[in-house]
């Protein structure tokens, strides 16, 4: 039998790994152009009957994340 010899594999170059975005929170919140997180309000799914025409109203408006959450969902969107 012949031997032959085992040549390492040639890399082009090692690249950082890339960052995976977590596809739940790109569903739920957007980055705006000043970097700001917008996200949707909760309390607008059902038991609508009970909550006034005026709290109906003010849900229908996008909230922003506050500063303290906003780190974490950063990290959970790398490129956004």
């Amino acid at each position: 039998m012949l031997r032959t010899k085992k040549l390492p594999l040639l890399r082009k170059e090692q690249n950082m790994p890339k960052l995976k975005t977590n596809k739940a929170a790109m569903k739920r919140f957007k980055i705006t152009k000043k970097g700001k997180i917008k996200k949707r309000n909760a309390g607008r799914r059902h038991i609508l009957g009970n909550k006034t025409r005026k709290r109906k109203r003010q849900l229908r408006k996008a909230g922003f994340v506050s500063a303290v959450d906003a780190r974490r969902i950063r990290r959970l969107l790398p490129y956004g």
